[in-house]
């Protein structure tokens, strides 16, 4: 259940090449101990690979909802 304080990312209607940096971007903003819910039409299974790889040990990821048509992922920022 989304509650008023949490921050959700549609990241369906950006074009394809913004997506991860506004993903990023959204994620560095975050303090530590925050998230966000990514939503998605799509598996966003590389995105996880990229963060583990350009922020390891920085987040969390929990699937929420795994499509077929829409996937949330709740992406917490821990400390490293």
């Amino acid at each position: 259940m989304t509650t008023a304080e949490e921050k959700t990312l549609d990241v369906r209607p950006i074009p394809p090449r913004e997506k991860h940096p506004t993903i990023f971007q959204t994620f560095d903003d975050l303090e530590t101990g925050d998230h966000f819910v990514l939503l998605n039409d799509h598996d966003p299974k590389p995105l996880y690979h990229q963060f583990q790889a350009e922020r390891p040990g920085q987040m969390e990821w929990e699937y929420l909802e795994q499509g077929p048509k829409e996937w949330r992922v709740k992406i917490s920022k821990v400390e490293e």
